[in-house]
């Protein structure tokens, strides 16, 4: 007879097949390597031999260390590895290793003890993940990081403001330590009239939306130091996009803005100067047509004068010739005298018979001497328009002189009056122009 002993291992092979199945997955996504509990290398799958650059007969057979650097293999740290491993004991990192180019290469690793029935390790499997990327991107924002803090002042706050964490260069320009700023509200380094304003709550809204904030803000240091800075606020998200926390990047333009503020008073102070200026040559202009018009006046002045002396010379001579005819007539009046006397003479020498002819010898004579008196009036007349005449000619040509003189003071002055024109007007060109570049050195 036939006696068939038996055991039922469906569970066991479903557990195998199972385990299996997650070896089989886990290799088909990871790197995997297996190694003797001596550390020399069993076997690896292809996505390990890809991450490390190797073929599989390059390294089978050979030891773990031709992954490390030469200056880690005797170190403490690589011996205690593998002390642990052969204890059993799983060991899981982030390691760096060295690829077959001598390239360094970042995993994730777990390195695995297999154990047998007994519990004792029989091998080490490892398994990993190549982040080299991943570090190489993460030393990079690292470092500009630690770049930018080197560089600017660094300050970070909670969502309600309070400060966190500032660096050096922050606590420099303020002038506090961190103590002094640590677990305190931004508003402290904030003017008093703004901490309370809807523009400081909205701006504070704005971050805790994750919304970015930058421009140039004034602040307030230590003791009351005012400080400027060009400063950004960076809302920093969650793995859920969420903000958590406001970063500030800030550099110090406290002698910049000084600087432009004090370009601008000289800006302002050169415009008014110009402007200044240029009402001035306005006056200055006016002024000068008004010469202009005052030395056309004179020269017209000039003119009449000469005008009126010729006309007064016309009198004089007019004068003159009537002095003539009064010589003539007081001539011809003398000459009637002397005929009424002898007229009188010859009368009385014919008596009774020339007594009529002397009554009008006696007439002439009275017409004669009355004519006499009339033309002795009339050449004293004519004597004394003569005098005027001189005065008036005397004072026209004094009055010519005098107009002459001021006609040339006045050409003079307008002269003078154009050359400050033209000053003031160069003056005013460099202001403006002064005003320009002290504004875009200012910007």
């Amino acid at each position: 007879r036939i006696v068939e002993c038996c055991s039922d291992i469906t569970a066991q092979k479903m557990r195998g097949l199972e385990n299996s199945g997650k070896v089989a997955a886990i290799e088909r996504s990871q790197a995997m390597i297996e190694f003797g509990l001596d550390g020399t290398i069993l076997s690896a799958n292809q996505i390990f031999l890809d991450a490390m650059g190797y073929a599989m007969d390059e390294i089978r057979g050979k030891h773990h260390s031709i992954f490390v650097l030469p200056a880690d293999r005797d170190s403490v740290a690589y011996r205690a590895l593998w002390a642990a491993l052969n204890r059993g004991e799983s060991q899981a990192a982030e390691y760096k290793r060295i690829g077959k180019s001598g390239a360094e290469v970042w995993i994730l690793a777990t390195y695995n003890p297999i154990l047998d029935e007994s519990g004792k390790p029989i091998k080490v499997i490892k398994f990993a993940t190549d982040v080299t990327e991943q570090k190489l991107r993460a030393a990079n924002f690292s470092g500009q990081i630690e770049a930018i803090g080197k560089s600017q002042a660094v300050i970070e706050f909670n969502l309600d403001g309070i400060v966190l964490n500032a660096n050096e260069n922050f606590l420099s320009v303020l002038g506090y330590a961190l103590s002094e700023i640590q677990g305190k509200h931004h508003s402290m380094f904030v003017p008093v009239e703004e901490r309370g304003g809807a523009a400081y709550r909205g701006f504070w809204e704005s971050l805790r939306r994750g919304d970015y904030q930058s421009a140039e803000y004034q602040r307030i240091g230590k003791n009351g130091r005012q400080v400027w800075i060009q400063a950004s606020y960076n809302p920093i998200m969650d793995l859920n996009g969420q903000p958590y926390k406001v970063v500030k990047y800030a550099s110090d333009v406290t002698a910049q803005v000084i600087a432009r503020m004090k370009s601008e008073r000289v800006r302002g102070m050169m415009e008014s100067v110009a402007a200044g200026a240029e009402e001035l040559s306005a006056s200055v202009r006016e002024i000068s047509d008004t010469m202009v018009k005052s030395r056309d006046t004179a020269m017209s002045a000039v003119g009449k004068v000469e005008l009126a002396d010729g006309q007064a010379q016309r009198l004089t001579s007019a004068a003159q010739a009537m002095s003539g005819i009064v010589e003539l007539i007081g001539h011809i009046t003398g000459q009637i005298n002397l005929l009424a006397l002898n007229a009188t003479i010859e009368s009385a020498r014919a008596g009774e018979a020339g007594r009529g002819f002397a009554v009008v010898a006696s007439e002439v004579k009275n017409l004669a001497t009355q004519a006499k008196q009339a033309t002795d009036r009339i050449s004293s007349e004519i004597s004394s328009l003569n005098g005027i005449s001189g005065d008036v000619v005397d004072a026209l040509n004094a009055i010519k002189t005098e107009i002459q003189s001021v006609s040339e003071y006045v050409n003079a002055t307008a002269a003078a009056v154009e050359q400050q024109s033209v000053v003031t007007s160069e003056m005013s060109n460099s202001m403006l122009r002064a005003a320009e570049e002290a504004a875009s050195i200012g910007h």
